[in-house]
């Protein structure tokens, strides 16, 4: 799993109708960096389970099998297998003057009243442990600008 990927999607309307999915680009595996990254965590796996207190009870690889050894096999079944999973941020923007940002610093929507942003969708990077505490924290910043107990 990547904690930290360097790549970077995009999230967007399809239209004006509420009821329609969003279109969704998770650009996975873009970057060459994020790559190397994963085919350097299968080998660091692998090393572990040849350790004697796992090669005594291991008794295959099931994923990506000892057959994808090279460096270009692991990479080709990481791009077979690849999922996403846990918690994607970073959607909306949040900047008091950057043209693209999606809400301000006080979670408002840009261009839009009374709709505010209050979840990890305005995190600029995904932390590097669990999101729920750090969007616990925006949720209550987000119920204090609400309350008017924020200054």
């Amino acid at each position: 799993m990547l904690v930290s990927p360097k790549a970077r999607g995009r999230v967007w309307l399809r239209s004006a109708d509420p009821t329609a999915k969003p279109r969704i680009l998770t650009n996975s595996l873009s970057e060459p960096d994020d790559v190397a990254s994963l085919v350097a965590g299968v080998k660091l796996a692998r090393h572990i389970a040849e350790q004697p207190v796992l090669a005594d009870i291991i008794v295959k690889e099931l994923k990506p099998g000892p057959d994808a050894s090279a460096d270009a096999d692991l990479e080709a079944d990481m791009r077979r297998r690849l999922m996403l999973i846990y918690h994607p941020v970073g959607t909306c923007r949040m900047s008091d003057t950057a043209d693209d940002a999606v809400v301000d610093s006080r979670l408002r929507v840009h261009g839009l009243e009374r709709l505010r942003v209050v979840d990890a969708s305005i995190m600029p990077l995904i932390p590097g442990g669990n999101t729920h505490a750090p969007t616990v924290m925006i949720a209550e910043r987000g119920a204090d600008l609400l309350l008017g107990r924020a200054p």
